[in-house]
């Protein structure tokens, strides 16, 4: 009988991984009891430290995991939320004899010929790939962004494991149904492992923000490109956080310019960035912004696009029976006037700036890292009073990008018009043309229609 070694080294990979996070995990749990033993919380703010470094050192998901199951009303103390939702990865990047094993695999004996120059220290290390500054042979600057291995292991791992908290969680408390979530997240994990698939998000991203100059996304290069390798144009900008004490006006066009990038593909087109937090930006010298990464691309159906829009006017309109039908073409099923009273104070939060008529910042007095945590809980708490609620996959990214947003906004402490800002996005919506744009527009970058379009 001939053994299935590639199955059995998968096999062995998921179990290393889920040993080594395991391990770390472990490593807080038994700091967390010692504190409990003292007689303070386990899972504190300082625990959520321990968590949030452990979690930052380790490469792959398990990070971006962590944040989703912090956006989860309910799951987790608020300390402990804050924590995870700000969490970076800190893992330092792969030295240059993995860089040129990994080259090897990707490109062949010759690869370093294929550059005009190839800089084997990485420029930035992150949780899926590293990526180095490169010179093409025309002279165009480069940047070649390199999977580490066996990361096709690690999201099974993570995944797993999420989706084990998930069922705990729902055994300890039913009120968030959070089966789709966890679908939702695994298939967007696995579509982050696919760098072809990234460089067709670029293409598609570069179509649909055409028309702003205050926006840049990379080019890439198909000749250098392959599932696990992708080449792109170098952008050169500063880190969004280097703003953050620059004149009001800077901040606002910068604050102007994310708020286009995530709302007009949206709006025009079906498409979110899902994961919009501050080190998938930079800022140019002219002002401008540089989109940097488009792992974590979801699209939608035309007929989702008008349910979230229709959703706005009905709050706006303080219209429970148009709110109800918007909320059913999101998904959420078993919809009554219960479940739509407390699902409106989310949409409420979400559509406030929006709503809004005049120049404000988005929420008074509340920090990035706070921002939607009391929120989420409070609907929780009303939630679990009327007997709780399935969460449709839609909703998944569309909540945590749009907390991400605001997030960002609210770090740069912008000063918009945000209702006006989102007219424009929406005055002329009609889904029929949207059909027509995204069928259209997704055919020549090469992505595939979103389910039910």
């Amino acid at each position: 009988m001939v053994k299935d070694t590639d199955n059995e080294d998968g096999l062995v990979r998921r179990l290393s991984r889920f040993a080594r996070v395991s391990a770390g995990l472990s490593g807080v749990a038994a700091r967390g009891a010692g504190r409990a033993l003292a007689g303070t919380q386990a899972m504190s703010a300082a625990n959520a430290a321990d968590l949030t470094r452990v979690l930052g050192n380790l490469r792959g998901p398990v990070m971006k995991v962590a944040q989703f199951v912090a956006t989860v009303p309910g799951v987790l103390p608020a300390e402990v939320a804050r924590e995870l939702i700000q969490l970076q990865s800190n893992a330092p990047a792969m030295g240059p004899g993995f860089v040129k094993r990994r080259m090897m695999a990707e490109l062949g004996a010759d690869w370093e010929k294929k550059f005009k120059s190839f800089d084997r220290n990485a420029a930035h290390a992150a949780s899926l790939g590293q990526v180095h500054r490169a010179v093409a042979k025309d002279g165009t600057l480069l940047a070649v962004k390199l999977q580490y291995p066996d990361m096709g292991a690690a999201v099974q791992a993570d995944v797993r494991q999420l989706k084990t908290i998930l069922q705990l969680q729902r055994s300890v408390d039913g009120t968030i149904d959070t089966r789709e979530i966890g679908e939702e997240i695994a298939q967007r994990l696995a579509e982050e492992l696919d760098y072809a698939r990234e460089a067709a998000h670029m293409r598609l991203y570069r179509a649909m923000l055409q028309d702003r100059a205050d926006i840049a996304i990379p080019v890439p290069v198909p000749a250098l490109t392959t599932k696990r390798l992708l080449t792109m144009s170098w952008l050169d900008g500063r880190p969004l956080a280097a703003i953050e004490n620059a004149d009001c006006e800077t901040r606002n066009a910068v604050a102007t310019a994310l708020f286009k990038a995530w709302w007009r593909p949206f709006a025009r087109f079906g498409a979110i960035h899902g994961d919009p937090h501050l080190g998938n930006y930079s800022v140019r010298e002219d002002g401008g912004i540089n989109l940097l990464d488009f792992g974590c691309i979801r699209t939608f159906s035309p007929s989702f696009v008008e349910g979230v829009i229709d959703l706005y006017r009905a709050i706006q309109r303080n219209d429970e029976k148009a709110a109800a039908k918007a909320y059913r073409a999101w998904g959420f099923r078993k919809i009554d006037p219960e479940l739509v009273s407390v699902l409106n104070m989310w949409a409420g939060f979400i559509f406030d700036p929006l709503l809004d008529d005049r120049v404000r910042i988005v929420d008074n007095g509340v920090s990035a890292a706070e921002y939607g945590l009391k929120q989420a809980n409070d609907m929780h708490a009303r939630l679990k009073k009327i007997g709780g609620v399935r969460v449709p996959r839609e909703f998944v990214f569309m909540d945590r990008a749009a907390v991400g947003l605001g997030g960002a906004l609210i770090r740069l402490r912008a000063e918009l018009n945000f209702h006006n800002l989102f007219e424009e996005e929406i005055a002329d919506f009609d889904v029929t043309a949207l059909a027509e744009r995204q069928r259209e527009t997704f055919k020549a970058a090469g992505v595939p229609l979103p389910e039910g379009a």
